[in-house]
């Protein structure tokens, strides 16, 4: 190694010139020869350049350096490097290496660029598995970011209330940041795909009251949409229980009001000539009177009375079952379709019943993986709707412990069907730390030592990510 260009091109690394420590670092290394330590300045340097394919080849050809190790931290600056290049695909390998080192002391922040990646090639799904991971990562200082990632993802899966659910956590853990400005943007984007008008007000109206953020075109028409809704509904007058009764007979705009007299249904009431009443006469009266007191006394209107009762039986069964319908109850219950699922995985089925026709068995396979064998489940919140619902299910572990369940079903016919199954998100970590709202954006690649060195900049702190580097003055 020539010492004389590696002392160069370090104090030029330190001091920020990056163009110069490229030039001297490469003239420091011996021909033919791999050297992690150089290799992995000489990539941050080029993250700063902007050169991200060089970053790229630059730390590809540190990792061929197997004594000096460092393959997460590594991995995940050379991911960021090919995601800044334009090249997802070739990110997502590099980036799941990352995740497998035991040895690298911050995977979330390779789980973050790998959720970017996922979204890169449309596949949101395996994105928002990603930004979960990232959140739940007890290293991770700020799960704030990755859990309004997750929510976005969620977004785009049309699964508003668990984006609600994944947005309302981030603000907790972003509490007195200006990112929660962002955040409840978002959220109330998901309010109001979720139909919760009043909420969706409350949230945007937080995220503008500073003044510091304005609202996209989209979220604006979403606002405004919202407090319209809101409004009519207000200006709603309920209907008293007469008004009801008689428009369940019938009567108001569609036929005659038997209490307008006026005519301001737009028929008149009958003309009293017309009814005969007025020309039946006194005797006619006496007779009518003797012979219907001779019909109650022979009927008590018994026969009435038992039609009657059983009308009332039969529409308070019909109201009671269409009650239950409507608040989203059925036969089998969620309960026992949830119990199922689990069941079909300890016994190793493929679920075909319990899961709703147009889930394929691909998709069916890839849900059971998801579960536990031999776990004993219990539904713990459910949020029902008349054709939709999200239960929310806590699997107790054979070999002890507890994992929880995001379990989407529909209705079928009168019971219900699973469409989607996924592990909850919530962070573990206990921490309320602020981040960035925006999901990721590398704002520096990684660095070896992880800390400020003598005489120092910021260690591979580019435009696209933060990078590592084995040499005293760089930083993460």
């Amino acid at each position: 190694m020539n010492t004389q260009a590696f002392e160069a091109g370090k104090k030029a690394y330190q001091s920020g010139d990056w163009f110069a420590a490229v030039t001297y670092l490469a003239d420091a290394k011996d021909p033919g020869t791999v050297d992690g330590s150089i290799d992995h300045m000489i990539g941050n340097a080029y993250m700063k350049l902007g050169q991200y394919d060089s970053a790229a080849s630059s730390y590809a050809d540190a990792l061929g350096d197997g004594a000096y190790g460092k393959v997460g931290a590594l991995s995940c600056n050379m991911g960021r490097a090919l995601l800044a290049a334009g090249r997802p695909k070739d990110a997502i390998a590099v980036l799941l290496r990352a995740t497998q080192d035991d040895s690298y002391a911050t995977p979330y922040k390779a789980y973050l660029a790998l959720g970017t990646a996922y979204e890169g090639i449309d596949d949101i799904r395996n994105a928002g598995i990603a930004y979960r991971n990232a959140a739940i990562d007890e290293t991770n200082p700020s799960p704030a970011a990755a859990l309004s990632s997750l929510g976005s993802c969620f977004m785009k899966l049309n699964r508003p209330i668990d984006a609600v659910e994944a947005l309302r956590t981030a603000l907790d853990f972003s509490a007195g940041s200006a990112d929660q400005n962002g955040i409840y943007r978002d959220l109330g984007l998901a309010y109001v795909a979720s139909n919760r008008m009043p909420e969706a007000i409350d949230a945007f109206e937080k995220a503008t009251a500073d003044g510091t953020l304005s609202l996209s075109a989209d979220a604006q028409a979403a606002f405004d949409a919202a407090r319209k809704a809101a409004s009519t509904q207000a200006s709603k007058r309920p209907l008293s229980d007469t008004d009801a009764f008689l428009a369940s007979a019938g009567y108001g705009s569609a036929g005659i009001d038997p209490l307008d007299p006026m005519g301001q249904s737009g028929e008149l009431m009958p003309s009293p000539e017309d009814t005969g009443f007025f020309s039946v006469i006194e005797e006619d009266l006496v007779a009518l009177d003797k012979q219907n007191r001779k019909i109650r006394r022979k009927h008590r209107h018994t026969g009435v009375k038992v039609v009657l009762t059983i009308l009332i039986l039969l529409l308070l069964l019909a109201g009671g079952a269409g009650y239950a319908y409507y608040r989203g109850y059925g036969w089998p219950t969620q309960q026992a379709v949830v119990e199922s699922l689990f069941a079909a995985k300890t016994d190793g089925g493929d679920g075909a019943d319990v899961f709703a026709e147009g889930v394929t068995p691909e998709a069916r396979a890839s849900f059971l993986t998801l579960l536990p064998s031999g776990a004993t489940v219990d539904v713990t919140g459910a949020d029902q709707e008349m054709t939709e619902s999200t239960v929310f299910a806590t699997a107790q572990l054979r070999e002890g412990g507890e994992q929880n369940y995001t379990i989407g079903l529909v209705r079928d016919g009168l019971g219900w069907k699973i469409v989607d199954v996924s592990p909850a998100y919530i962070s573990q970590s206990g921490q309320t730390p602020t981040v960035s709202t925006t999901g990721f954006v590398p704002t520096g690649t990684e660095s070896e030592q992880g800390a400020e060195g003598e005489g120092g900049a910021e260690g591979g702190e580019t435009a696209e990510g933060e990078a590592e580097s084995s040499e005293e003055g760089s930083a993460n």
